[in-house]
């Protein structure tokens, strides 16, 4: 059982059915730590894969540093469209290095890490607080990458940063 599958399906469990609020994920703060130590295991991890190649197709990696007085000046849902901009490029990146892997190792850390920001990248699209559906129309701060280690470190600060703060926000108006 893939653990993005599990994330999916525990947020599956705890909708609720008159507003999809993903309750568990963001109330349980054990579950976004489990998330961040996750990120951080398949980060060391490919890091101890042996002679991973450069991409010869760079990686398009968004640049996921903010400043914590910006965050907080933003919607929950433009917090949100942004995260999935980042997690678009992300499953993106993944999928692209993924076909430039051969050495076991780094594929098997590429396919978890790819399952675990498409989870993310699903979940996100399941709530909005504003009429239709979200489009893939963004256009983040982004940088090529040909080090497959940065996809790992970009995703880990993802998880670490902006998604587990826009849980936390979250958790303030989802958890009383």
């Amino acid at each position: 059982s893939s653990p993005g599958l599990l994330l999916l399906t525990s947020f599956l469990l705890h909708v609720k059915e008159d507003h999809a609020s993903p309750t568990r994920l963001v109330c349980d703060n054990r579950l976004i730590q489990k998330y961040i130590v996750e990120a951080k295991d398949m980060e060391k991890r490919v890091g101890q894969c042996q002679a991973l190649p450069a991409l010869s197709c760079p990686a398009v990696l968004p640049l996921v540093d903010f400043t914590f007085q910006q965050w907080k000046s933003k919607s929950n849902e433009t917090k949100r469209r942004e995260i999935l901009c980042d997690l678009a490029l992300l499953v993106g990146a993944a999928a692209g290095a993924q076909g430039q892997v051969n050495d076991e190792c780094g594929a098997r850390q590429l396919s978890q890490l790819y399952r675990h920001a498409n989870s993310f990248f699903l979940l996100l699209q399941t709530f909005s607080w504003e009429a239709g559906h979200w489009e893939p129309s963004c256009s983040p701060h982004s940088m090529e990458q040909t080090h497959i280690t940065s996809i790992f470190l970009t995703y880990r600060q993802l998880v670490q940063g902006k998604l587990r703060f826009f849980f936390y926000d979250l958790a303030k108006v989802l958890c009383k």
